[in-house]
């Protein structure tokens, strides 16, 4: 369900309603769809929120959320301008027999506000508008306008309900199109509305100690930032006391600058995350903030919200977690080849401010070996490999290359990760406080059935595994296996993707990925809304602010249900823009062979080429093929509009010709 749904199911006060489902709440309320209960109002028990499914036959379905409910039926003719895949909130027809059925009475949430579409014809001349998702026809108006006057391949952007052009984006030939494309298609925004840019303008520049005597002064205390070297904003600094064996991970204090309902934050809470394509990030907080006062820049003071954690010097165990607001000096950016050269070198070359630093960054590298080794124990190192695009000017794809975890990543990660686990230990001290109430990083446990077809799946490469107590232990039998066959990265691809997805909750049910019982996201308030949420409600403990911490709570539900969603869209998008990349690669190679290897196997069988550009996945012609497979292929067809490429065996290869 939406977060608007969630809200009429659990209840909610009237004031909680954002402001673009104010018009439907109060179509509810004259409806008598909601009722007011203890003062919240919530859905009268004759109606149900829920996603609608249609089917081939044009009937609607309303998927049950609780295990007491059964699935509604909606008939075509009580579907109301519902479409596939809306929110909607449904009355129950009651009935004597027959299954459960329901009559949409609203769509309180579309699934698509417009369609992608482009104009086309086909080799017999026809001319029609393609939707870009599916490649099928649609419909498109433009007053005042003869669509067939425009080039073939231009691109639109369509409103679902009246089907009028709300915008030329441009043309499929050109590649600067495809960001357009991608952001639309996720629904991700480039430009920041003008209210907030100005709001943004109107934020103090520069800190300073007096305006803010209730903070801790950290300033004296060598922080550093360690980041990737295009990064521009710095959300993190950490400090390690070696005496006392104390933390110190300092986040941009980002709840300071972004209060409640203003311009800036709603349109953060729209946004829910910053997006990276390869040449350009669209952040979640206009640049004004994320890379200047809210960025913790080397040498400026900066305010902080801070995890300070005492660890025990034999177990590393967290002794003491405390948080709170601060202001700290960074006295030196690093960026991760900085420290892989100096763990490298044991900092001989370091001289002046940053030799100082490296007499507790050094230690604390060992320290967080240690840590990474006792994590490991009970969560999994997934060998996976991302591969990082690099475009031209022109926007096209130049080059590839493939990036994994080095010592200075590991550095940094262990600190965050138990940043995180302190904030979350906040909230619920284990996995089993279901009461408890906080906004949550969770990671379920595999089902059951997903690991019994992997298992089925590997079996077909002659990978088995016999004995195993759980599904840990499976896994990492698995993984074992899989390091003999030479397989490990290929099988941890597999692996990873028969677990369930990590996502936000209001209730801690524990992160099987990390193998940790509490786990939070507090580290990056910049460019996730989830961290910021989190800032603002251990505020309200620190500051024993009933009310606050009750709206917050209160709202929590639904708003880690719009993060969730909110995460997998921005990750679609910046998969969406690398794979119209590759397809305009694949389009200037069409008619080449490729070395390849299979990926997935049977009808839709799929290979990754193995050239000099990595990462391309080509889908193949349901061949005879056989997971893991060494092949040939060539490049056959490209869509660019959709961004497949299609490709057809040329020849299987034995391991050795590979190696040569």
């Amino acid at each position: 369900m939406n977060a608007f749904a969630i809200q009429l199911s659990n209840g909610c006060l009237a004031s909680d309603i954002e402001l673009e489902d104010q018009n439907t709440f109060q179509l509810l309320q004259n409806l008598k769809a909601i009722e007011e209960v203890e003062g919240l109002w919530k859905l009268h028990s004759l109606y149900r929120a829920g996603r609608i499914y249609l089917g081939k036959d044009g009937k609607g379905y309303v998927e049950a959320e609780f295990k007491e409910q059964r699935d509604l039926l909606v008939e075509p003719d009580h579907l109301g301008s519902a479409k596939h895949g809306d929110e909607v909130v449904v009355k129950r027809i009651i009935a004597r027999r027959g299954r459960a059925s329901g009559k949409v009475i609203a769509v309180i949430g579309k699934a698509h506000l417009f369609t992608i579409a482009y104009t086309h014809r086909d080799e017999e001349g026809r001319f029609s508008i393609l939707n870009i998702r599916t490649g099928e026809p649609t419909h498109a108006v433009m007053e005042g306008m003869d669509l067939k006057a425009f080039k073939l391949g231009t691109v639109l952007k369509v409103d679902v309900d009246n089907d009028n052009v709300l915008e030329v984006f441009g043309q499929l030939s050109d590649p600067k199109v495809d960001e357009k494309i991608s952001l639309a298609l996720y629904n991700r925004e480039d430009a920041f509305p003008p209210d907030c840019v100005t709001d943004a303008h109107d934020v103090e520049s520069v800190v300073t100690k007096e305006e803010h005597p209730d903070r801790v002064d950290l300033t004296h205390l060598d922080f550093c930032t360690i980041d990737p070297v295009t990064a521009k904003d710095f959300d993190d600094a950490i400090y390690f006391d070696n005496e006392t064996y104390t933390l110190y991970v300092a986040i941009a204090d980002v709840s300071h600058y972004v209060p409640y309902f203003t311009n800036i934050d709603k349109e953060a809470k729209k946004r829910g995350f910053t997006t990276y394509l390869p040449h350009k990030s669209f952040p979640m907080l206009p640049r004004e903030l994320s890379e200047n006062i809210c960025s913790l820049k080397p040498r400026v003071d900066r305010l902080a919200f801070v995890a300070k954690i005492e660890l025990d010097r034999t177990t590393l165990k967290a002794k003491k977690e405390t948080f709170f607001e601060a202001i700290i000096h960074s006295k030196h950016r690093f960026n991760y080849d900085d420290i892989d050269k100096i763990i490298n070198n044991n900092g001989s070359e370091a001289t002046g401010k940053v030799k100082e630093i490296l007499t507790y960054l050094l230690p604390l590298y060992e320290i967080t070996k240690r840590l990474r080794k006792a994590r490991l124990q009970h969560g999994f190192d997934f060998r996976s490999e991302e591969t990082k695009l690099s475009i031209n000017a022109d926007h096209l794809l130049k080059a590839t290359q493939i990036e994994t975890g080095t010592p200075s990543h590991s550095l940094i990660e262990e600190c965050m990760l138990l940043a995180n686990q302190a904030s979350a230990k906040r909230f619920s001290q284990s996995a089993d406080d279901e009461d408890a109430l906080g906004i949550f990083r969770i990671h379920e446990p595999p089902q059951l059935a997903r690991i019994e077809q992997l298992l089925t799946e590997l079996a077909a490469i002659g990978l088995y595994v016999e004995e195993y107590e759980d599904s840990p232990s499976l896994i990492r039998a698995i993984q074992k296996e899989a390091d003999k066959m030479g397989l490990a990265s290929e099988v941890d691809a597999m692996v990873i993707k028969s677990l369930r997805q990590a996502s936000y909750a209001a209730h801690n049910v524990g992160h099987f990925g990390l193998g940790f019982g509490y786990y939070s996201h507090f580290t990056s308030p910049i460019r996730r809304y989830a961290d910021l949420i989190l800032h603002r409600l251990i505020k309200t403990q620190l500051r024993e602010d009933e009310e606050e911490a009750s709206y917050l709570l209160r709202n929590i539900e639904p708003l880690c249900a719009k993060v969730s969603e909110l995460e997998r869209e921005a990750t679609k998008a910046e998969w969406d823009f690398r794979d119209r990349k590759f397809a305009r690669w694949a389009a200037e190679h069409q008619g080449e062979v490729f070395e390849a290897e299979i990926v997935e196997a049977g009808e839709a069988a799929k290979a990754v080429l193995q050239g000099e550009i990595k990462g391309v996945s080509v889908n193949l012609h349901g061949d005879n093929v056989m997971l893991f497979d060494k092949i040939t292929v060539k490049i056959v067809e490209v869509n660019i509009a959709q961004a497949t490429i299609m490709a057809e065996l040329v020849e299987k290869l034995e391991k050795e010709e590979m190696e040569l």
